[in-house]
């Protein structure tokens, strides 16, 4: 039975999956905004969102954890300025808007970014 089993698996195994999702959060940290699909886009927010709360922490632990899943590039961004932006937040760092469906195959498209 599948109770409370809710992630997406994306037709992917598990670790092709979870590279998907830290190449998501990079992107993510990197670029600010990103445009994916609607599904990928709603199983990125809370890893996204947990990424920043653990840079909130500023401890050197806690950098070495994020540049484990996202690399020493965006581990810098993370803890440098988005959690000193959001430092005064406690959660909601990030928002998904729609957007019109991909022409190709017909998925419905999403943009993730940072709120300001």
């Amino acid at each position: 039975m599948r109770h409370h089993n809710v992630n997406r698996k994306f037709g992917r195994v598990r670790k092709v999956r979870k590279a998907l999702i830290n190449s998501l959060a990079r992107s993510l940290v990197l670029y600010e905004k990103i445009e994916t699909t609607e599904a990928k886009a709603k199983e990125l927010r809370p890893f996204a969102e947990k990424l920043i709360t653990k840079g909130k922490l500023q401890t050197v632990a806690a950098r070495r954890a994020i540049t484990a899943i996202i690399g020493p590039k965006a581990t810098k961004i993370v803890v440098d300025t988005l959690a000193k932006e959001y430092e005064n937040r406690k959660g909601g760092f990030t928002r998904i808007t729609k957007s019109k469906t991909r022409l190709s195959d017909g998925s419905k498209m999403a943009i993730i970014s940072f709120v300001k």
